[in-house]
């Protein structure tokens, strides 16, 4: 994940390294890949993702699915933290999602996450010196291409110190 922030960096002065890094999100998180996610920018406080409009995206009456609505919030929140924690550090688990839908998507979706570093060490470099995990609800807003405010997530992250995990990755 080092290479990971690395590229984050590099994406957000090169539409080269913007492209790399996309083909390397899309082939690391195969989950995500069908959806057609991408990073438009990632600038040092913020990550901006785009849902494209298209058939793997759409529900029953052709608007953006509810659950692809909930993928990019989780995908845009996540990426945001990994942004600005180090993951050889920190180990991130989404410990609940919570939607709340205003609007029917017709068009492709952007979703921004902003992290402020001042948040950061209040909410979770400061209590990690304490406590073993901390969660923090992140909470984000998408909008359709037309500016139209389709939906709010409400992403709770749990963060812990990889020494203090009990589990491990093989």
């Amino acid at each position: 994940m080092a290479k990971l922030n690395n590229l984050l960096k590099r994406a957000n002065r090169s539409p080269l390294f913007m492209r790399l890094l996309n083909y390397r999100m899309a082939n690391k998180v195969p989950f995500n890949k069908p959806h057609g996610i991408k990073i438009l920018e990632a600038g040092d406080q913020h990550i901006t993702t785009y849902l494209p409009y298209k058939k793997a995206n759409l529900n029953h009456i052709r608007g953006i699915h509810a659950c692809a609505l909930a993928t990019l919030s989780e995908y845009t929140t996540g990426l945001a933290l990994l942004r600005n924690l180090d993951s050889r550090k920190y180990r991130l688990i989404m410990k609940s999602l919570r939607m709340e839908y205003y609007y029917q998507g017709k068009t492709g979706v952007t979703a921004t996450c902003t992290i402020d570093s001042d948040w950061l060490k209040e909410n979770v470099l400061d209590p990690l010196k304490e406590q073993e995990a901390v969660v923090v609800t992140m909470t984000i807003d998408l909008h359709d291409t037309k500016n139209n405010h389709l939906c709010s997530g409400f992403i709770d992250w749990q963060i812990k110190d990889w020494k203090k995990v009990r589990t491990r990755l093989k």
